[in-house]
């Protein structure tokens, strides 16, 4: 019986829905996204008033992404053990502690150690809504993974105005208190309501022709003695150290083309074309998850990162050539956001398609540290630029590294985890019910 109409029946309503419980997860993604991409519209007002470095408050904004990436792992182990509705409600309290602390902090020690609470509340929320997808939607896990992920890429559009507002009237401290309390409060709320996806045989996904699935599951320690997952873990770091390393510099290189304060008129309003772009970009970054993730359900995973990884080092190279123009500028900036987000929704359906569901949240959680991973390489686009005096290099190693890794994918990749399916699932015995 095919996995989409097996899954349709039976006794799974109200919210034990499966579409329900996606639409709960994209809520509780929503509101951690500012922790991430509402942060910069604090750094100011914290060096204005506190009297810290730009350098010295960024770094609780490392802390942050350091912790949210590197503990995924174990928070998607307690996913996997206890379900998602514990993992998320812990999560929910301390996103919310976490800006609650800043609106008090008055020392760096204590920005920083919100920003652990901030990043081990983040990764809870965020390993576990994306891994509870997997579970739910065994045969539409690029889009459910690319739905969830886009709560997060995009959440923080529906705040940034009231966030800034509020910042202007009231000062920052009151707006970190404010949004921390409802942040943290609306995903404990919603985490009330998520329940384990069903461990019945009907609920594992049936191959395709696009997508090969396993027939059993594996667990972390299995995953990480094969060959497969390391290569689309290298594969990763190349598309998400490239994309960050151009994506971080997008005001800094408009700046340098002198081409950041040109006034561009958009629906009756005129403003900076830096600010436009920012805005485009932020768009693209959530809807190029569930899109992509779309078209890998259909044409494969490893057929959609050719596509948009190759993509990828096409915008970049023609920022190169074109972006000093307004125009060239306004198309292969956002473009480049446009093939960096969809590493959020293919990497988790190919880790749920080669791997099971049953570990879901622990396996996708190892394989997103590469984000943290790739991270770690993002300062080599300052030096690039330190020593050569442009931003050429730099573009041309993030251009390569995105095509190395889609021909990485397509060329080895592909052949070699369908081929490791296959002999995989040959020693399944026919008719057998998937390992849970």
């Amino acid at each position: 019986m095919n996995a989409s109409v097996a899954i349709e029946q039976g006794e799974y309503t109200g919210f034990r829905n499966r579409w329900v419980q996606l639409i709960l997860a994209i809520l509780c993604m929503t509101m951690i996204a500012n922790l991430q991409y509402g942060w910069t519209l604090f750094v100011n007002p914290m060096h204005d008033k506190m009297g810290w470095t730009t350098a010295q408050i960024q770094v609780a904004f490392s802390v942050f992404v350091l912790t949210e990436t590197w503990l995924v792992p174990i928070e998607g182990w307690l996913m996997d053990k206890f379900g998602p509705r514990p993992v998320v409600l812990g999560g929910g309290v301390l996103a919310g502690l976490s800006w609650v602390l800043n609106s008090y902090a008055a020392s760096l020690e204590m920005l920083y150690f919100s920003a652990v609470v901030a990043g081990v509340g983040a990764g809870c929320v965020y390993g576990t809504c994306v891994a509870n997808a997997l579970k739910w939607f065994p045969d539409k896990r690029g889009l459910a993974a690319g739905l969830t992920a886009a709560g997060f890429g995009a959440g923080a559009a529906v705040t940034v105005i009231p966030i800034s507002n509020m910042i202007r009237s009231s000062g920052y401290e009151s707006a970190f208190l404010t949004f921390g309390l409802i942040q943290g409060a609306v995903v404990f709320v919603a985490s009330l309501f998520l329940v384990r996806a069903p461990i019945k045989g009907r609920f594992f996904a049936t191959a395709s022709r696009a997508n090969p699935t396993t027939k059993r599951d594996y667990s972390p320690r299995e995953m990480i003695r094969m060959p497969v997952f390391w290569l689309l873990y290298l594969a990763f770091v190349l598309v998400a150290a490239g994309g960050l390393m151009a994506a971080a510099q997008v005001a800094p290189i408009a700046n340098d083309f002198g081409i950041a304060k040109v006034p561009i008129a958009i629906l009756g309003a005129t403003l900076p074309l830096l600010t436009i772009t920012i805005v485009i970009d932020n768009l693209v970054n959530g809807f190029t998850r569930p899109l992509t993730g779309w078209i890998s359900d259909h044409i494969g995973r490893e057929n959609t990162m050719l596509l948009v990884f190759c993509l990828s080092g096409v915008a970049q190279l023609g920022l190169i050539y074109f972006g000093r123009e307004p125009l060239g500028f306004m198309i292969f900036a956002p473009m480049i956001f446009l093939c960096y987000g969809e590493i959020f929704s293919i990497f988790p359906a190919v880790i749920g398609d080669t791997y099971g569901s049953k570990f879901a949240g622990a396996n996708n959680g190892l394989m997103y540290t590469a984000k943290g991973t790739a991270s770690l390489l993002v300062p080599l686009a300052s030096v690039l630029k330190a020593s050569t005096g442009s931003w050429v290099a730099v573009l041309w190693t993030g251009a390569v590294m995105g095509i190395v890794a889609g021909l990485l994918a397509k060329s080895v990749i592909m052949p070699m985890r369908r081929r490791w399916l296959e002999k995989q699932n040959a020693d399944v015995p026919s008719g057998a019910a998937p390992t849970r």
